[in-house]
């Protein structure tokens, strides 16, 4: 089926990037959460989204491809080499049939929503302007947007990223000149919260833009806020940003780990 030039079902591939090394919390995706390791949690949430027809685990380590074959998860070797979870998508997207659409789900959110999933994938197909999908949510406390951890969006009336930081934004100058400090003012203000969205690391991509975006070189903005993201936005690129209201939680620190442990195993 096609759909604005694009196809999709049948050519819709979830790739799963899962490097071993981390951090803050290295060994992190063979972490065991309810009996089983972290990554097949993940593996195991992507697998409901309808729109999607296959999934791929990208590592770069002998013991994360086992653990996915051995539960008859399909998983691939990539380089060691890699400086970000594109480049590693890009390696296994190369070996795609053309036309292929590409889903970048993070190794490290074992809760991530099969919906959520869905619904970038509808608003690429959906949209034949949009040269990536994301995802976004509504920021819920003060702490969560003053982190450099969490990165804020900021979009056009039509729904199309204008930029992404690890800041606030959009700034608001005049409640923060009047009240002081951002804090204060939202302390005073709670609506002034609605203003930010949260990035989500969601991606959707035709696969030749991800192909041709691997070799972009590195921008300017890129290296000052440390986001990918960015070298897309200043190499031109249309990136649509859906808001969803399932929130999930990246797995990025220790306390994160328990935090979704207790979530995952208090389910079952």
């Amino acid at each position: 089926m096609e759909l604005n030039g694009k196809t999709i079902q049948q050519n819709v591939i979830a790739i799963i990037p899962a490097r071993y090394a981390s951090t803050r919390l290295p060994g992190k995706l063979l972490r065991e959460i309810a009996g089983k390791p972290l990554i097949l949690h993940t593996l195991g949430q992507a697998s409901k989204a309808r729109n999607v027809s296959r999934i791929i685990v990208a590592t770069d380590d002998e013991r994360i491809f086992r653990v996915v074959a051995d539960a008859g998860g399909d998983a691939v070797m990539t380089s060691t080499e890699h400086r970000s979870g594109s480049d590693r998508l890009a390696e296994v997207a190369a070996r795609l049939p053309a036309t292929s659409i590409v889903v970048n789900v993070q190794g490290d959110e074992p809760m991530i929503s099969p919906r959520v999933i869905e619904a970038a994938v509808d608003a690429f197909v959906s949209d034949d302007a949009a040269d990536i999908a994301t995802t976004c949510e509504a920021i819920i406390d003060t702490e969560e947007l003053m982190s450099s951890n969490v990165v804020k969006v900021a979009t056009d009336e039509s729904g199309y990223a204008v930029y992404f930081s690890r800041s606030p934004i959009p700034y608001p100058r005049e409640a923060v000149s009047r009240f002081r400090s951002l804090e204060d003012a939202i302390s005073s203000k709670p609506q002034i919260l609605s203003l930010f969205r949260k990035h989500t690391g969601l991606y959707v991509y035709g696969r030749e833009f991800l192909l041709e975006f691997a070799k972009m070189p590195q921008t300017k903005l890129e290296q000052i806020e440390m986001l990918e993201q960015l070298r897309a936005l200043e190499n031109g690129a249309k990136i649509r940003v859906v808001e969803v209201d399932e929130g999930s939680i990246g797995v990025d620190t220790p306390e994160d780990f328990e935090r979704v442990k207790k979530l995952i195993e208090g389910n079952r």
